[in-house]
């Protein structure tokens, strides 16, 4: 029964919304029980799932906390064991959980739609409103190391770096380079000019990166070519400004939240009246601009006013961690009054990371990533590249970004693509609604077979509403000191989908498009 229940894909509706079956599938043990990938359950369940030590997996959602180990019937409940039909198990290299176990945790009604390959569950409450008053990555073995940027401006790579690093924390304890992300991206500033969230972006997309610390320190100007990253970066939103329960949401379920803020201050030995240094509290309510980048690693919505220098309009702060060292703050972590004027305005969540080995070729012209935006004064437009496949590949997913919330699109491809002439018989192969701006990896519905030397084309049509220019594009800025280069690629842009304007000639861009493929055995 298994194998047959098995041999296609098992979709999952929790409370009448179809969870993304991008995230993965649910399958059956060879004893009759479902099994949920575990990497599932921050998207279907609002439940934060935390793997220790390889085989002890941690579930939370507001005051329960739930513990099972791979290979083992007992569930602890809080402080009450358990005896559950199957234990956790690896399969493929994904670790599996019995899917009952979790229903009864957090009080779900299952339902077998077997005519529809269903599983249907509904709840009595809803998990929005699970988020704990207060969460702590120290507390929880999520926190990513305190370093120290030095007297440079690098403030803004080591905010992304201890970002990515809690984002893949417990599971992984890793340790990646600044200084590669600093001195190897396609910007080329030097480490004292700064930079921001969209360089990291660019650099983690452009899969330069990231590489292990190890492998690069921090701090002597000197980066070693050759080096391969560590893993691949498919998915970075970008959370709604000032939107500070999607931001605890975010922490909660899935890692770090990279965010800005003011401050005077350059190092652990500087001082303002906007900090506090026997608590760790810092409160700006100017009108100065962020200057400095910090990761928002928790939160105590009853963190008293009166731990800040001047009390701002009410209690609660974001725990953050910062790049000067563990002089500064708490061993290198301090709090941010929610009333903070830049805090929550610029959020940055690496949500989607996988194996380095997750494809063989990546196709892109945008190495510096979402520089600015194109279109044609709608809500919609189609933008496409064209490239040509190195191998006998399948193409399996295309990468974009989404410029602004609730963006939806529709993804077709045209193989034996000439050019844009070709572009009328494109075919259908994705579509999907996405809720915050940022980059996403959008599999295919079905692979595309590509000869070596064929030349393919990746066409999108999005709608970002609201938007007068929904499509990002990569250009040169003398503004920002930027030039890119255009001879890289070969982009198309148009209005219906039936006129195309070539964009490194008409437009002086490449738009940002990419495509990622397997190699085909022979």
């Amino acid at each position: 029964m298994a194998e047959e229940i098995n041999d296609s894909p098992i979709t999952l509706e929790v409370d009448g919304t179809m969870v993304d079956p991008q995230l993965g599938s649910l399958r059956m043990s060879q004893d009759g029980q479902f099994m949920i990938p575990y990497g599932m359950l921050p998207d279907a369940l609002s439940c934060a799932a935390l793997l220790y030590d390889g085989n002890r997996l941690v579930m939370e959602r507001g005051n329960t906390h739930a513990e099972m180990t791979v290979g083992s019937p007992e569930l602890l409940l809080g402080e009450e064991s358990q005896t559950i039909a199957a234990p956790p198990e690896w399969e493929n290299g994904i670790l599996y959980v019995p899917l009952e176990a979790v229903t009864e945790v957090f009080s779900y009604e299952e339902n077998w739609d077997a005519e529809n390959r269903k599983m249907e569950l509904t709840g009595s409450e809803d998990p929005a409103t699970f988020l704990p008053e207060s969460y702590d990555y120290r507390k929880a073995g999520r926190a990513p190391a305190v370093k120290n940027q030095g007297s440079l401006g690098t403030c803004w790579a080591f905010a992304s770096v201890m970002a990515l690093e809690s984002r893949v924390r417990p599971e992984w304890n890793v340790s990646f380079s600044e200084d590669h992300m600093s001195l190897r991206n396609s910007f080329h500033f030097s480490q004292n000019a700064g930079g921001e969230y969209t360089m990291s972006m660019a650099y983690l997309l452009a899969w330069q990166g990231p590489v292990l610390e190890e492998e690069d320190p921090y701090g002597d100007g000197y980066s070693p070519d050759g080096l391969s990253p560590a893993c691949h970066v498919q998915e970075i939103q970008v959370l709604p400004e000032k939107d500070y329960e999607a931001v605890k949401r975010a922490v909660y379920l899935y890692g770090g939240v990279q965010s800005s803020l003011y401050t005077a201050m350059v190092s652990d030995r500087d001082d303002t009246h906007y900090y506090r240094k026997e608590t760790g509290a810092y409160w700006y309510n100017g009108d100065e601009k962020p200057n400095h980048d910090v990761v928002i690693i928790g939160w105590d919505d009853h963190y008293s006013r009166d731990n800040f220098n001047q009390p701002p309009e009410g209690d609660g702060a974001f725990i953050c961690a910062n790049s000067w060292g563990g002089e500064f703050g708490d061993d290198g972590y301090f709090y941010v009054s929610y009333y903070d004027t830049n805090i929550g305005i610029h959020n940055i969540l690496y949500s989607g990371i996988e194996s380095a080995d997750n494809y063989d070729h990546i196709y892109q012209a945008d190495l510096c990533g979402w520089v600015g935006q194109l279109g044609y004064g709608k809500e919609s437009a189609f933008f496409a590249n064209i490239y040509t496949a190195e191998e006998k590949e399948e193409l399996e997913a295309v990468g974009f970004y989404a410029t602004g919330e609730n963006t939806s699109y529709q993804v077709y491809t045209v193989t034996d693509a000439e050019g844009s002439s070709q572009f009328g018989r494109r075919r259908k192969v994705a579509s999907g609604e996405v809720a915050n701006a940022g980059y996403y990896t959008v599999l295919l519905d079905k692979t595309v077979t590509l000869e070596a030397g064929e030349r393919f084309a990746v066409i999108v049509e999005i709608t970002t509403p609201g938007a007068i220019h929904p499509v990002a594009i990569e250009y040169s800025s003398p503004d920002k000191g930027l030039t890119v280069d255009l001879s890289d690629g070969e982009g198309y842009i148009s209005y219906r989908g039936s006129s195309w304007e070539r964009v490194e000639t008409e437009q002086n861009c490449n738009v940002c498009l990419k495509a990622y493929t397997r190699n085909v055995d022979s």
